[in-house]
């Protein structure tokens, strides 16, 4: 082969990898994220799904300590030294970082249109024209139950509140286990597992979350007091010094078998699946009069974007579409049982629990924690200072009344809605 020749077919391959169809050398993306935990997924089964359908094209995820991450990635990208792909916390976090420039519009992105628009409302501007990260996962609140302390009882799943009482009552009096393993101490665990989990039964979802946003609804109005009141009989059935459980302690009352109905994130089913040695089951948020039409918190939980500075935004968004597809959906819900692919294409789960939460979607009506979206940008932060007030409704501190006063005076002094 001639010299001329081999310089002209380099030039051609280095060409054609400008343009994203070969590359005369290997291209390294980086993610960045704070998912530690999912290192040997990505490391041994999506990152080789994607590398064998993409030759050229090579990954390494690189996750940073959860408490470190936003600090460490801020630092990075103001250094220009942060990875090719970003993993987004939903809503402001990473609305802020594409406010300032560092994370690309990808509402023209290939597999973009495989997302609902609730879907995408976690990573697009406030007016919803343009979306800056892939969504990849939501996690489904709901309860979590011991199937084995059930059968010993004779308790059918609750479908209604009354139903859901009677249950706690029974295994309360038959004094086994401790009827629902949930503390206070932490303070977010009351928000989040629950008022955050019964709360949207009560409000209607995304029709109430909408109008608090507009303001023409306030936190002192009766479908969201009402949550409130139903945390407020919660306390007779959380067991003793429920005041100094922590979140793990809560957690490991449940797998040892010590308590009976676990309010739950669907994220504990994988540590849960390793800790239980008995069967489990799940019910979503029992509503007020069977029939009634059910709202479940399926909650927008993490995406992926890219890094504008990226000097591979080419390969970078090649594997991004692939995030968007329902290859990576599947491989992604199946790794992590409990994280639930919001990809509009179906998904067939194995894990039996996590089946059972994702069912709901179609029967239920999905919406998102009430405080993450616009309502928590100013001080005080109202998804902060919800934590406080469930925990003190529960611990009777403050009534569900003062505890909605509170709330809705600290939005009232920095939050004007825009009518």
């Amino acid at each position: 082969m001639t010299t001329k020749l081999l310089t002209a077919l380099l030039l051609g391959t280095s060409i054609l990898g400008s343009a994203g169809v070969a590359y005369a050398d290997d291209v390294t993306l980086n993610i960045e994220s704070w998912r530690g935990d999912d290192l040997a997924i990505w490391k041994d089964k999506l990152i080789p799904a994607f590398e064998a359908k993409n030759p050229g094209i090579k990954v390494v995820f690189a996750p940073s300590a959860p408490t470190e991450y936003d600090a460490a990635l801020g630092a990075k990208l103001a250094a220009g030294s942060a990875g090719d792909l970003i993993t987004c916390r939903p809503f402001d976090k990473s609305l802020e970082l594409f406010k300032k420039g560092n994370l690309a519009d990808l509402s023209a992105l290939p597999g973009m249109e495989n997302f609902s628009p609730v879907a995408k409302s976690a990573w697009q501007t406030d007016d919803g024209k343009a979306s800056f990260c892939v969504p990849m996962a939501s996690v489904i609140h709901g309860f979590i139950y011991n199937r084995d302390a059930f059968d010993k009882l004779g308790i059918k799943v609750p479908e209604t509140r009354d139903e859901f009482f009677a249950a706690l009552d029974k295994i309360k009096a038959d004094g086994t286990y401790i009827p629902m393993a949930m503390g206070t101490k932490d303070l977010w665990e009351a928000a989040t597992m629950g008022y955050q989990n019964i709360g949207p039964n009560y409000w209607k979802g995304e029709d109430g979350r909408a109008a608090l946003i507009k303001g023409d609804q306030k936190l002192t109005d009766k479908d969201w007091v009402a949550p409130y009141e139903e945390l407020a009989k919660w306390k007779p059935y959380l067991g003793d010094g429920f005041e100094a459980q922590t979140y793990p302690d809560s957690q490991n009352l449940f797998t040892l078998g010590r308590a009976a109905i676990y309010p739950a994130g669907s994220w504990e089913i994988g540590l849960f699946n390793t800790q239980a040695q008995f069967k489990m089951g799940a019910f979503p948020p029992p509503v007020e009069k069977a029939g009634d039409t059910c709202y479940i918190s399926d909650h927008t939980d993490i995406g992926m974007g890219l890094n504008a500075a990226s000097k591979n935004a080419d390969a970078a968004k090649t594997f991004l579409s692939w995030v968007a597809s329902p290859d990576f959906a599947t491989i992604y819900a199946n790794a992590l049982p409990g994280f639930f692919s919001l990809n509009s294409a179906p998904v067939k789960m194995e894990d039996p629990l996590a089946q059972e939460f994702v069912s709901w979607r179609g029967k239920c009506k999905s919406t998102i924690r009430s405080t993450y979206q616009i309502l928590s940008r100013g001080t005080p932060n109202l998804e902060n200072e919800t934590w406080v007030e469930s925990a003190n409704v529960i611990n009777g501190t403050d009534t569900p009344e003062a505890a909605a006063k509170k709330l809705q005076t600290g939005l009232d002094s920095w939050y004007k809605p825009a009518k």
